[in-house]
């Protein structure tokens, strides 16, 4: 339909790709007023008028050859940018255009654009290419007041224009990823009732029971890569949200686009509606799901059974990542279902996996090879899914460096709120009684525990806070002396935290290896600055997501995920190491996902586990690198049919 030379003509046009350019007029224009904003308000004391500020937007055609120059730091590396983009068809016209945010480009529309799809004067006539969009989002964004108010600013732009809010977000992935996703997160969730807007996902509801099959065809795309379900029985650590846990599959399909590269069009949100025993949600009479106690037992895994048949029988290839499932059947679902469907537990697996990777860090910071793991004592409060995931994913570390199951789970000490579990104990689960102590008394309390067993790691996924008290850190850092004592309080939101990184510091005399759950701020100590680290399972997933959807994989493995862990530890420098920092800059995630993507394919590859028949090992990259989404502005096409 257009030539070659057409179709770059009108990339030139509609997303300003020039030759001979590092960067992006937009971009570059956005970097330097922000460097030259000290500077402004201080010579001009009164604020521009709104005309000024559009003034001051750089020009859609400049010339690449009197630009100003590349300033010395970007807000990221266009390295990955493509140099063609395929252009869309669409059979919508007018309005439709605009109210589609896959296909809606806001101003970034070309003058023929607006032509042929109807929607001339139903816009401002301004032309924007989208980096000059990315800075009015980011002038916006940065008026709001709090967390949860940029949080329903970036809601909004996602509901209205994807292509402009990933982009958005790829850009500013440091700062805005605790905004999409924790700690931000579950206020959000908190407020899914009274800000619900829009609908975005699906809803599976316990009167839907027998139509399920047929409701998967509701969903208007016939390519789906990734689902990420929830029933919102256990949200971080807010408890029993019911469907108010949409949220969180939203959020976390985010950042599979963002920091993993899976095209939006082709991600699921999905909650499972089957009531909730949380009594001031459920009699809310603005409540939004099914108002009942929550259905448990056999009806509650039928009901899950039936829904996963209907989602792999529309989806045959699609990976369904499991999120914030009460522990009692969290486990269960992924032990029935891990070994015939492409399936994956974040809480359990991706927790574990990204908390090993941590853990291999900190043993590179000690001059200490991998190998080392299999020497540590490890203590860990908290024995629900995220805990035990944690624990399991160790426990295949250690096993792929020599020990067996038995010998490596010698090496962990579990406590619940109950204290220490032992073979005793008679409510525990099947893995809880795996990592049961007959050695020690059931029950017993952490600061006995550590007294009885000098751990060198001490983990918190309890989800209660101020739990590592000084007495409990102190004691450890005291028995801890032929290294330093690795501290993790992984539970999340912040205010879950076990403790935090200054009380960590201070109680063990700046003596440490820390990462948390949640983020928190560098600390100056003793005249140096130390740098903690969040432990977030966004190093993780969007990788193992990109891998598996690229290979098609059967399942996922525990190798697959080891080969993830080093992956992400590769990444750590001597020079993070060296400020206390055991994981990479997020910044860097798109390059930690690619890595990651390309080891589960080998893995996935030595295993006989792949279904794409174009795969081999010598073209994996180059598979990985075609199907990574990038956010920018496609040329768009009429035509009667999509």
């Amino acid at each position: 339909f257009f030539s070659r030379h057409m179709l770059r003509t009108t990339l030139r046009k509609s997303v300003g790709i020039y030759r001979n350019q590092n960067t992006s007029i937009g971009v570059r224009w956005y970097v330097e007023k922000k460097e030259q904003k000290k500077s402004e308000s201080t010579s001009s004391p009164s604020s521009p008028s709104p005309a000024e500020n559009a003034s001051s937007l750089p020009p859609l055609h400049s010339d690449p050859h009197t630009a100003t120059p590349k300033p010395k730091k970007l807000k990221f590396i266009l390295e990955e940018k493509p140099t063609y983009l395929k252009p869309l068809r669409t059979s919508k016209r007018g309005v439709g255009v605009l109210h589609d945010a896959i296909i809606n480009k806001g101003t970034g529309f070309s003058a023929s654009e607006r032509e042929r799809l109807h929607i001339r004067g139903l816009i401002p006539p301004v032309e924007m290419n989208i980096e000059q969009q990315v800075a009015r989002v980011l002038r916006q964004y940065h008026e709001q007041g709090n967390p949860i108010q940029k949080h329903a600013h970036l809601s909004a732009l996602h509901d209205r224009n994807e292509t402009l809010f990933f982009r958005t977000l790829m850009e500013n992935i440091e700062e805005m990823a605790p905004i999409i996703y924790t700690p931000t997160v579950g206020d959000a969730c908190l407020q899914f009732g009274s800000q619900y807007r829009r609908a975005r996902g699906m809803f599976f509801a316990a009167a839907d029971k027998g139509q399920l099959h047929a409701m998967v065809y509701n969903w208007p795309y016939d390519d789906v890569d990734v689902i990420v379900m929830t029933d919102g029985s256990r949200i971080l650590g807010l408890g029993d949200l019911g469907v108010y846990g949409m949220a969180i599959p939203i959020g976390k399909l985010c950042l599979y686009v963002a920091a993993g590269g899976i095209h939006p069009q082709k991600v699921l949100p999905i909650t499972i509606d089957v009531g909730t025993d949380n009594e001031e949600i459920r009699n809310d009479p603005l409540y939004l799901g099914t108002r009942m106690p929550r259905m448990k037992g056999p009806p509650y895994f039928e009901f899950v059974d039936e829904l996963m048949q209907a989602l792999t029988s529309r989806w045959p290839n699609v990976l369904i990542q499991f999120e914030d499932f009460n522990t009692s059947t969290a486990e269960p679902l992924l032990r029935k279902y891990r070994e015939n469907t492409l399936c994956f537990n974040d809480d359990i697996q991706g927790t574990g996996t990204v908390t090993t990777a941590g853990l291999l860090c900190c043993l590179k910071a000690m001059k200490l090879p991998y190998h080392s793991i299999v020497n540590q004592r490890i203590v860990c409060l908290g024995a629900g899914s995220a805990g035990l995931g944690v624990l399991s994913s160790i426990v295949d570390a250690m096993k792929e460096e020599g020990l067996s199951e038995e010998e490596a789970k010698s090496r962990f000490f579990v406590l619940d709120k109950e204290g220490l579990l032992g073979v005793e104990r008679r409510s525990l689960t099947h893995l809880q009684r795996s990592f049961a102590r007959s050695d020690l008394p059931d029950g017993a309390n952490l600061i006995d525990t550590i007294k009885a067993v000098s751990p060198t790691i001490l983990l918190g996924l309890s989800g209660v806070p101020n739990t590592f008290t000084e007495e409990a850190i102190k004691e450890m850092a005291k028995r801890c002396t032929h290294q330093k004592p690795i501290i993790f309080p992984l539970s999340n939101p912040t205010s879950r935290a076990e403790c935090t990184f200054e009380q960590a510091v201070n109680w063990t005399d700046g003596r440490l290896l820390f990462a948390s759950g949640s983020p928190f701020e560098p600390y100056d100590y003793k005249g140096k600055t130390l740098y903690p680290t969040q432990g977030n399972n966004m190093y993780i997933f969007p990788g193992v997501g990109l891998g598996v959807t690229t290979c098609q994989a059967k399942k996922i493995t525990n190798k697959m995920l080891y080969r993830a862990a080093l992956a992400l530890a590769s990444f750590v420098s001597e020079e993070d190491l060296a400020v206390g920092k055991v994981y990479p800059s997020i910044q860097q995630i798109r390059k930690v996902s690619s890595a990651i993507a390309v080891e589960v394919c080998k893995a996935a590859m030595e295993d006989g586990l792949v279904r794409n028949p174009e795969m081999t090992m010598g073209n994996i990259r180059a598979l990985i690198e075609e199907e990574t989404y990038y956010p920018d502005y496609a040329p768009l096409i009429h035509s009667a049919k999509e």
